[in-house]
């Protein structure tokens, strides 16, 4: 019975461990969801968001009082020496010992301070609005990294898949001609020249393995999954590109939308009000103070045993600043500061349309290289079938027959290139725009 049920544990813990190695297949959508959802980076950006929403009350800005509970007490051990004025008698008493004990609750409440509060609550406004803008730009980043690791990772299962063909394609050239060396048809150079070409292929095999392993690495890293080396299922088999963006429509919706330059308009007004917290100082301010206690003291000496008092205090403040000696330092720190956010702003506005300008051209050349591409693959394809033919009947050297796998190789890659780096300008002009979230759609 004890053999049976450690023979039924290490079942059940081998079934475990093979399903928890067993690979998952994603799409798109659902490693964006994944990464979204689980992604270290994009959680802290949203606690910081939350931090700033938190930051963004009345209590913070200043608008309400502060209610304050204290309670005291105080004892005093006297040795005194009194003279009564009207017989001049001396008077000493030794060990006198009062008290006085105390229990209030006061209240603040700054009225107006030259508008600073009311600053003070915009801007924390404002720092919240731009918390929410952070997060966009940390999502659209992110998006934008799956994205393109997504299909880096396509690529380079693709690019594995055609190197496995030429390993392929090698191994058959090598046993044909194996075969006819050791029948005469074939001389000792052109065995050593297919085994050459066969061990090359081998080796680029091989390396491609390691390129795909780090990229799948980088996918699970970006995905947040807690073994990075998890094997994973790609679902798409193809890199597949739009070729239908239209520039007017990006130029418009990247003045629009761009998150980054909705973030540099929010440092914009952030800087303004830093301004107008500083003239806030020239007005005066108003502040009320009040508190409601009871105070009672002993006394061992005097006509009174004790005293109790029981009471409201109320007051008011009215001040005016009439010189601190940074004020004039700090306006003029402060208008240059709006000067610099308004020239950022327009920094990033001119560096945007050059980016976009630049990703366009890319985007466009790369779109007429890949039709280019497909039509020398197609013709490849053809030369290779047809030199593989001239090859069989003897009509082809090695050499000759080596040239035309390669070429079809590198039209396959060339072919392979050009739709990443299309994908690529694809990715790059959405997110530029604002659009990139259409991934995840």
């Amino acid at each position: 019975m004890k053999r049976f049920i450690l023979f039924f544990i290490a079942t059940s813990y081998a079934i475990f461990t093979l399903q928890a190695q067993q690979p998952q297949t994603y799409t798109l959508k659902s490693c964006l969801e994944y990464g979204l959802q689980n992604n270290y980076s994009l959680r802290i950006t949203r606690n910081e968001e939350q931090v700033s929403k938190n930051n963004a009350t009345l209590g913070n800005a200043g608008y309400l009082p502060t209610l304050d509970l204290s309670t005291g007490y105080t004892g005093t051990l006297d040795n005194t020496n009194a003279k009564v004025r009207s017989t001049g008698e001396h008077v000493k008493e030794n060990g006198v010992f009062n008290q006085a004990m105390n229990a209030s609750i006061g209240l603040d409440w700054t009225l107006f301070d030259g508008f600073n509060i009311t600053t003070n609550y915009k801007k924390l406004q404002e720092l919240k609005r731009q918390g929410e803008t952070n997060t966009r730009i940390a999502i659209e980043n992110l998006i934008a990294d799956i994205t393109a690791e997504y299909y880096n990772y396509v690529q380079q299962k693709i690019r594995l898949n055609n190197f496995r063909y030429a390993v392929s394609l090698s191994k058959e050239r090598l046993r044909i001609v194996e075969e006819r060396y050791h029948i005469g048809s074939f001389s000792r150079l052109d065995y050593q020249q297919a085994k050459v070409d066969f061990n090359a292929d081998s080796a680029q095999y091989m390396k491609q393995q390691e390129l795909l392993h780090t990229s799948r690495i980088r996918l699970n890293e970006l995905m947040a999954n807690k073994d990075v080396d998890r094997p994973i299922i790609i679902q798409d088999t193809l890199i597949n590109v739009n070729a239908t963006l239209s520039f007017k429509e990006l130029l418009n919706r990247t003045m629009q939308t761009n998150a980054s330059l909705i973030k540099a308009e929010q440092n914009n007004t952030l800087a303004r009000l830093d301004y107008k917290k500083v003239i806030s100082r020239d007005y005066p301010y108003l502040k009320l103070n009040s508190s409601y206690g009871y105070t009672l003291n002993k006394y061992e000496t005097g006509t009174n045993i004790r005293r109790g008092d029981l009471g409201l205090d109320l007051g008011v403040t009215l001040g005016f600043n009439l010189f601190d000696g940074n004020r004039r330092r700090e306006r003029r720190n402060a208008r240059i500061s709006i000067q610099n956010a308004h020239l950022e702003h327009e920094q990033l506005e001119q560096s945007l349309l050059a980016d976009l300008n630049n990703l366009w051209q890319a985007y466009q050349n790369n779109l007429q290289l890949l039709n280019l591409e497909r039509q020398n693959l197609v013709s490849a394809k053809e030369n290779h079938e047809i030199a593989m033919e001239r090859y069989m009947l003897g009509n082809l050297s090695g050499i000759e027959m080596r040239e035309a796998q390669k070429s079809l190789l590198d039209a396959e890659e060339r072919i392979l290139s050009a739709e990443y780096d299309t994908k690529l300008c694809e990715i790059s002009l959405l997110q530029i725009s604002g659009e990139i979230t259409k991934y995840a759609e």
